[in-house]
């Protein structure tokens, strides 16, 4: 879940761009993302971030002071979003398997599907699914969506922006989290129904979240993206995430890309698992 851009510092952007020329690829070193984690820590220590997200959901430990008081069901909230990331940002469930340290920017990166597909299931499409040079996807992929809700009376669109309004200042915000795996088989679920948006009983609601996808972990955190990498989110979210993963159509993903309110037409990068526990709220056994 994102909200808003900042500027990574320029030294790390320098750092990324002479490993990239080195390397003749994406993937940064180790020592990119420790610097980040670095200054993720220097940056929030002792002025009062709240706790962070994502986080490793089989880690149930966590030192953050501030708490909040953790939203209602998203059935009491209105949708205001809904967008993905590629790679899931949490780690736990079935999806465990760590992509690498992608570009350092946030593509590349997370978490992936720890099942097993078979060869029809990864057959080669014509082209990536996606606009843009980052974000695009082809079957196998993993993406971790998130249904964005608020206590705002909103209507739903575009950017996380559409969760707040001029006349609650603070509302709450519940993310409502599905991984899913994209594969070549127009007989999977299809996208478009899972992201189906209506009103039900005077709320905006994507009634089609799946709810047979295991217990899901709940936790209070933030919003995510990698413009969160250095520096802490001020944003206190109530995360709900489920730990099964659900294969899904990429052609539907495709179709669904062309008319979506949401003006979405990529998979977003990921924020790194934020392992410092003193930016972490603990999960209730």
């Amino acid at each position: 879940m994102r909200l808003g851009r900042t500027l990574v510092q320029t030294s790390v952007f320098a750092l990324l761009a002479s490993t990239a020329i080195a390397n003749g690829n994406d993937e940064v070193p180790d020592d990119v993302i420790a610097a980040q984690r670095a200054a993720l820590a220097e940056s929030t220590a002792g002025v009062g971030f709240g706790p962070q997200a994502p986080r490793d959901l089989r880690t149930l430990e966590g030192e953050n002071m501030r708490v909040f008081s953790a939203a209602p069901s998203h059935k009491q909230m209105n949708l205001c979003n809904i967008h993905f990331h590629e790679g899931a940002e949490h780690a736990g469930g079935e999806f465990t398997t760590f992509l690498g340290n992608g570009d350092g920017a946030g593509f590349g990166t997370g978490f992936g599907y720890d099942g097993q597909l078979t060869e029809a299931e990864l057959a080669p499409i014509d082209a990536p699914v996606g606009k843009g040079e980052k974000g695009l996807l082809v079957p196998g992929d993993t993406i971790e969506v998130h249904y964005v809700h608020t206590t705002a009376q909103i209507e739903p669109g575009p950017t996380l922006g559409s969760c707040l309004d001029d006349e609650t200042g603070n509302p709450q915000l519940r993310v409502e989290t599905q991984v899913m795996v994209l594969v070549n088989d127009e007989a999977a679920m299809d996208f478009n129904e899972l992201a189906t948006v209506s009103k039900i009983d005077g709320y905006w609601q994507a009634p089609n979240i799946p709810t047979d996808t295991g217990t899901p972990v709940g936790y209070l955190g933030s919003t995510t993206g990698p413009s969160y990498n250095e520096q802490g989110s001020p944003f206190q979210v109530t995360w709900s995430v489920r730990p099964e993963v659900i294969k899904v159509s990429i052609a539907s993903l495709a179709a669904w890309y062309e008319d979506n309110i949401f003006e979405e037409d990529h998979a977003h990068g990921v924020r790194n698992l934020v392992l410092n526990r003193a930016l972490l709220a603990p999960i209730p056994n």
